[in-house]
This record gives structure tokens, sequence and C-alpha cells, in this order.
């Protein structure tokens, strides 16, 4: 197992390298263009302009952009304040050595801005995938076992709406009902927030902070949760049917095994294997974030700040998110085949 860990995350280097040419490319060539980052451009004199284009090495045809970025400059001109003059020298590092340089917008380390957004996407992130779990995974398995009943039926419907639901359309219609229309009948304040991570200007005692940050999750967490559960349990059923009728279960079950163990020792562990697999491709979620649900809720997490920068042409910070977001990626399907060999012991590498 050590020697396949090893050699798959030696392949994974070249792999990683052709995706950051090939993201830093279609950034790069994208309309607009970073000067546009700027707002005050059109007003700025064209010296400023190319002053600031060479505190950037914008100047530079785009392979030496590439390879500073990729590997670093030991010494460059920066504008610190932001007015387009050159205010000293800075090591640009590159990304081999954790440097993903500065935002266009602000001048701000675009790792900070990361570390900044990235514990509240992971906060949101984690109670989604926690739920969708817990809520999905028994469905799943009852629809298997009661295959037809009512029970399934519903379940079926109710996923293949959860499915169809938009979820940005879903998220307005929860703020409609939870903020505009239910209204707590005791103080007549709104049942729950409409967004952000908790309420802003007030100073609460430590149960009721908590409280308040549970309702500001609330809405967020359940617009996620109702197509992640929707797919998840849909998929679950499938995989548990394809499961159950295997001949080992029927010989588990001409054993004298209790039903019970027979379900959940040996069908569910096997029916989970497809499962991690859908798992490995979501959970680069947990850093990048969900686009809808924090633009939606002003979450100030990673989705939104990835908008923002693909918005204003902020291009260091959108090529770190989506490099980081493309190593994530490696790894959790690394995760995934050595949860494989895990689950099904048929499963080995060598």
């Amino acid at each position: 197992m050590g020697t396949y860990i090893v050699r798959r995350l030696l392949q994974a280097i070249p792999m990683l390298l052709l995706v950051s040419i090939v993201l830093f490319a279609l950034v790069n060539i994208a309309p607009g263009g970073p000067m546009s980052a700027y707002s005050r451009t059109n007003r700025m004199p064209e010296e400023k302009k190319e002053a600031i284009r060479r505190s950037f090495g914008l100047d530079k045809p785009l392979p030496v952009q590439y390879i500073v970025w990729l590997a670093g400059n030991d010494w460059m001109k920066i504008d610190e304040d932001g007015d387009g003059d050159l205010d000293g020298y800075g090591t640009r590092r590159g990304i081999l050595r954790g440097d993903f340089g500065f935002s266009y917008k602000n001048r701000e380390p675009v790792l900070d801005q990361i570390a900044d957004r990235l514990p509240n996407t992971v906060y949101l992130m984690f109670f989604t995938l926690l739920f969708t779990g817990i809520v999905a995974i028994p469905i799943g398995i009852t629809s298997a076992i009661k295959q037809y009943s009512g029970f399934d039926i519903t379940a079926t419907t109710l996923s293949f709406m959860g499915q169809a639901i938009p979820e940005f359309w879903l998220g307005l219609l929860l703020i409609l009902f939870f903020y505009a229309i239910l209204n707590n009948p005791l103080t007549g304040e709104s049942l729950l927030p409409s967004g952000g991570m908790f309420t802003l200007g007030e100073e609460f005692s430590f149960w009721d902070s908590i409280w308040d940050r549970v309702r500001h999750l609330i809405l967020p967490v359940t617009m996620g949760l109702v197509g992640w559960v929707a797919w998840y349990s849909r998929f679950l059923r499938s995989s548990m049917l394809e499961v159950i009728n295997q001949d080992y279960i029927r010989t588990a079950r001409a054993k004298g095994q209790i039903e019970r163990k027979v379900l959940y020792k040996h069908a569910l562990k096997n029916a989970l294997i497809p499962l991690v697999t859908m798992f490995a491709l979501d959970f680069p979620y947990i850093f990048t974030g969900s686009l809808y649900v924090e633009l939606l809720f002003s979450w100030p997490g990673m989705g939104r700040l990835f908008y923002t920068a693909a918005t204003g042409r902020d291009y260091p910070i959108l090529l770190a998110i989506l490099i980081i977001g493309a190593g994530i990626v490696v790894i959790s399907n690394l995760l995934a085949d050595i949860a494989y060999a895990y689950l099904d012991p048929r499963v080995r590498y060598s």
C-alpha cells in the first residue's frame, strides 16, 4: 500500500503541472484582463497603468508570467499602496514555494485572504455533509430494503423533486418563508435570519451566541442539504439493491445470521464503495464552498471569494483557489482508493 501511495503522489506531479498550465492560460486569455481589477484605470494616466503592469509582472510575455507565478522571481518591484508607484522591492517566491502572490484589488497576500475565508466554508460544509450522511444513508437503506413500498415511493418522489429544484430558487423560497413570512409571535422578529454567520452589533451570552450561530446556519445548510440528500439517497438505494441480490448475501442468510448483521456488515459495507467515489468528487467543496449558498446567504466563505475574484478579474486569488482545488481533487481520489481497500478485501494495491 505504501508503494502504491508514493507512486500515485509522483504521478500527480505532472498532472497538476499540466492542470496549472491550462488554468493559467484560460484565466489570462479571458475577456477583460487583469487591469480591469482597477476600477479607476479609465481615468488613470497611461504611465500609471504601465507602472501597475510592471509591478505585477503583467508587462512580460504570458509564458514568463507563468514561470514567475510557478517558480517565483527573487526580486521584483511592488506597488504597496495601490497608487501606481513602485514603492519598493519584494520577494516573489512562486506557488511551488507557497507564495500565491498578492491580490490585484487590495494588494493583500492571497493566502491570507484564503485563510480568513476557509474556516467559514469548512464550518458550513462540515455540517452540510454531516447531515447529508445522517439523512441520506438511512433513507437509501430503507428504500432498498422496502422496495416499492409506500416509504420507497415517497422517498423516490421526494428525491426526484429535490434533484429537480434549482438550488438558487430553493434558497429564495427559504428566505421568503422563514424570514419574510414567519415571525416570532412573542417578539415579532423573523423566525430565522436571512444571511450572515451571526448577528452583528449585539453581545450575547455563551449559550445565546451558540443559538444565534445555529439560527444563521439552518437555512444555508438546508439549501445545500436538499440536493445532496436526494442524490446520495437515490445512489445508495441503487447500490444496495444490487448488493442484496448477490450470492454471498443469500449465503449469509442461509447460515442463519441475523438480518441486521447481514444488511449492515455485509451489504452496506459493499454498497458504500460507489458512494465513496461520489464523496471523493464532492470533498473539494469543503475547500471551494458552495457558490450559490454563500452568495444568497451572504456567507463569507470560499465560494463568495471565488465569485468576487472572478467578476473582479482578481487572477491571483482565482488561480490560487483553482489550483488548490485541483490538488484536493487528486488527494481525495487517492483517499477514495485507500477506502476501497478497507471496504472491499478483494481490492489490493501493490
